[in-house]
């Protein structure tokens, strides 16, 4: 038996859509930051037939089979019993996919003694869901061509930024990120300038993080987040994944710009806030987000590390 641990990343500079070929690989390069304050914990054993249990219930998920069966292409993997834990809401915007499969691919890595290097965890995570990619490594971290295979930008110790996440819905959505970049891809008018913009946002989102430069970072990932929902509100049909207290934290983390505090806002495919912010504002920013109405939770989170096996 063998157990291992990874925590979601937020993407700051993001990607949405897939590239028209093998590998799962996302359309444009991207940036995100992991979090040490929400944890996926996976556990696998041998059995006599793969079982799959998610957060304490039996589970027929489509998605890891397929990865199994692509691995076991690669790989002489005997069939397992898989437990994972999320102690954050699963499938609702937190990257729970992310880490997960990043703790996945790292437990049997170990588990089963394939030999695979952080690189190569990271590229075989990624086939399962593409940002689980940057969920191997902690602090800053980057997924780029030509191998797309993450890469580490910066430690978190480089610039100890904090984020509150505000939860909103506790809901699986009703369109998965896969399916819902498939149909921007399709049908926005928006998505091919969306791919032409990233590289430029990537290149900023870089600098400022190696500057530590909390504005430009705080501009260019407000920037990217937003066009990224853009491309989704001008799908069809249209792809509105907030909720009205989601637009009330965007609203509140505006203000409390206007007011110093050093924070900003980015949001996933899913209704949940998350404001990052240097340390000295992380009390103010938790306690308004707590005060706006249809808040469910506070989550607060510093900067974590990558997939690591702890037993």
């Amino acid at each position: 038996m063998t157990t291992a641990q990874a925590h979601p990343n937020i993407a700051l500079v993001k990607y949405w859509g897939k590239q028209d070929s093998p590998g799962n690989l996302p359309a444009a390069q991207n940036l995100s930051i992991t979090l040490a304050g929400l944890t996926t914990t996976t556990r696998v054993s041998e059995a006599d037939d793969d079982g799959i249990w998610l957060n304490d219930k039996p589970t027929e998920d489509a998605k890891i089979s397929r990865w199994l069966a692509r691995l076991r292409g690669t790989f002489d993997i005997p069939p397992l019993h898989i437990t994972s834990h999320n102690d954050f809401p699963t499938s609702a915007g937190l990257a729970s996919s992310a880490s997960g499969f990043a703790a996945l691919i790292t437990a049997i890595n170990a588990h089963c003694q394939l030999g695979l290097n952080a690189e190569m965890c990271s590229e075989w995570a990624r086939m399962g869901s593409a940002s689980a990619a940057r969920s191997l490594f902690g602090g800053f971290v980057a997924l780029v061509p030509p191998l797309w295979q993450a890469v580490p930008l910066a430690m978190s110790a480089h610039w100890p930024l904090e984020v509150v996440v505000a939860v909103t819905s506790n809901e699986a959505k009703t369109v998965s990120s896969g399916a819902g970049m498939e149909r921007s891809r399709l049908t926005s008018p928006f998505y091919k300038t969306w791919l032409r913009d990233a590289a430029t946002d990537f290149a900023q989102a870089s600098q400022a993080i190696a500057a530590k430069d909390f504005g430009a970072l705080a501009t260019v990932a407000e920037s990217s987040c937003l066009k990224m929902h853009s491309v989704m509100l001008t799908s069809q049909p249209s792809l509105s994944y907030w909720t009205p207290a989601s637009i009330a934290c965007m609203d509140g983390v505006r203000s409390l710009r206007e007011e110093g505090q050093d924070v900003f806002f980015t949001v996933d495919a899913g209704p949940q806030i998350k404001a990052v912010c240097l340390p000295s504002s992380a009390d103010a920013v938790a306690a308004a987000l707590a005060a706006t109405p249809g808040v469910l939770q506070i989550i607060r989170s510093t900067l974590g590390e990558g997939a690591r096996v702890i037993g």
